[in-house]
């Protein structure tokens, strides 16, 4: 379909001008759809996607990368996902579980909605990626520093084909540094960067966290870098390179362990689920489970005690403030560990209803999909798959009173969008196509 005049302006305003004035036509009808949480300030026909118009070229794989790209994906930006011929993205492999009938790994699921698959072999296939780059807002990718250089794919060639192309780089250590060509990996930086160390029972081994959360949090650091980029562009015409590393972003995320390193010497340690400055703030088992909960001021903690039917321990000069309680958290963390061991999960939490103080149960994942509120919200969403049916994703956490943001076509299966994009967007016919793909350029 054509593009409206309100989007050819804002082309015109600082977004590069597509060669084409159409869109993929299913995506198009896609993101045409009511979001699924329409009861906000603007009505669904009156709100937008904020992105529309946006298009980006991602060339990255497994998890920061493609988190990044999904999360733009939702906001409305057309991602190309460019992937391997007959390969693909590693993590299509990552099960089991898998699915039924495409055999791609539910892992993949997770970051790739609202995509479009299109594979190119990036050696053989480069001048079909200048091409694309030529047309795009944005390229992501996530290769080892260096490596896209050696294909002509790197951001100098391709600032060349695009002065205005935003180029973002998502690597394990960055562009510099005697690291820099090191393959990067979640759990590595997470290690290098100290979030293992402080991670665990206290007189245990270091643990990873269960999900990659510096991949994750690399990959919205990236989303974040990109929007200031593309916001720049609109004043100076101009695109840029951004780099985004693992290792830097762990770090990032020692917040207060960090700084107290940093400005008093304090070497962190493991403390389980406990806090290192706040007493009780932790979780304790129950008859059938666990809880977590705190009290993170002096009325706080006096709530609690007077909700467990232990007024005076509130009252005692060893636990009166939370400075008394932190020297005195073995004393007190194992009267609360009797106490909340009598009875069950789901009873405290009903004698907990109303209180001033954090507590929530520890559930289990399917506990988490269960829950009233998670239901109540509509968090998770099912979407139309064209070969296993449907599939379902955790939607967007974020919504917009006056745009859309949302989750609206399956993570594609491999090559899916490969014919459409290369013909609607460069114009590539039928005895073209089956030209490249006899040579197995493209799949």
């Amino acid at each position: 379909m054509l593009l409206s005049p309100k989007l050819c302006q804002r082309l015109h305003c600082g977004f590069v001008n597509y060669r084409l004035c159409q869109s993929l036509r299913n995506f198009a009808a896609a993101a045409a759809n009511e979001n699924n949480n329409s009861d906000n300030n603007a009505s669904v026909d009156e709100r937008h996607h904020p992105l529309k118009g946006v298009r980006i070229l991602d060339l990255t794989r497994i998890i920061a990368g493609p988190y990044c790209t999904m999360v733009l994906a939702d906001l409305g930006a057309e991602v190309i996902k460019v992937e391997r011929p007959h390969f693909g993205d590693e993590a299509r492999k990552w099960g089991p579980p898998f699915l039924e009938n495409s055999q791609d790994a539910a892992y993949f699921l997770a970051p790739n909605r609202n995509k479009q698959s299109v594979c190119i072999d990036l050696k053989r296939g480069r001048a079909l990626i200048h091409k694309l780059a030529e047309i795009s807002d944005v390229l992501v990718e996530n290769y080892v520093p260096g490596t896209l250089e050696r294909y002509d794919l790197g951001y100098e060639q391709m600032k060349k084909i695009n002065p205005k192309l935003i180029y973002c780089t998502l690597s394990g250590y960055g562009s510099v540094g005697p690291y820099a060509k090191r393959p990067g990996y979640d759990v590595i930086a997470s290690s290098m960067g100290g979030l293992l160390h402080i991670t665990g029972q206290r007189d245990g081994p270091p643990s990873k966290v269960g999900v990659a959360v510096t991949d994750v949090a690399t990959g919205l650091y990236a989303h974040g870098a990109i929007l200031a980029a593309l916001y720049q562009r609109q004043q100076t015409q101009r695109g840029q390179k951004i780099d985004v590393d693992l290792l830097s972003t762990c770090c990032s995320l020692l917040i207060n362990v960090a700084s107290n390193y940093l400005n008093a010497g304090s070497e962190a340690k493991r403390w389980g689920t406990a806090h290192s400055s706040i007493v009780p703030y932790q979780s304790f088992r129950t008859k059938d489970g666990y809880l977590t909960l705190g009290a993170g001021s002096d009325a706080q903690f006096v709530e609690l005690c007077r909700m467990l039917g232990i007024e005076p321990v509130a009252e005692d000069p060893k636990f009166k403030t939370n400075k008394d309680r932190v020297q005195n958290r073995e004393e007190l963390v194992q009267l609360l560990e009797q106490i909340l061991a009598q009875d069950s999960s789901k009873n405290w939490m009903k004698r907990f209803e109303g209180a001033p103080f954090p507590v929530g149960p520890v559930n289990s994942i399917s506990e988490v999909f269960e829950d009233e509120h998670i239901k109540a919200i509509g968090l998770v969403k099912t979407l139309p798959h064209p070969r296993d049916g449907s599939v379902k994703v955790v939607g967007p956490p974020v919504v917009y009173s006056e745009a859309l943001n949302d989750a609206r076509t399956a993570p594609p299966m491999l090559g899916e969008h490969t014919d459409a994009v290369l013909s609607e967007l460069l114009g590539y016919g039928p005895e073209e196509l089956a030209a490249l793909r006899d040579q197995g350029i493209i799949q």
